[in-house]
């Protein structure tokens, strides 16, 4: 009787593994990707300004407009 009993429980036990084995266990976890997009400060801007400018890329007069355009825009994101 005893043996017939604790073959009952095995066999229950073994059952609920399988089970849980079967439906629960696809436990993956997916990681949630962030993406920083880096804007160029400031500084960044007027030294790259000051680049195209040396090199002949851009006039005074266009190098004088987007230098101020670029101290215009910071000054309103403050």
């Amino acid at each position: 009787m005893k043996t017939a009993r604790l073959l009952v429980v095995l066999m229950a036990i073994v059952f609920g593994l399988n089970i849980v084995a079967c439906c629960g266990g696809d436990k993956t976890v997916q990681e949630k990707q962030t993406q920083v997009i880096s804007q160029p400060t400031v500084g960044d801007q007027l030294q790259d300004l000051d680049k195209a400018y040396k090199n002949g890329s851009i006039t005074k007069e266009e190098y004088e407009k987007l230098k101020q355009d670029i101290i215009n825009k910071a000054a309103q994101t403050k």
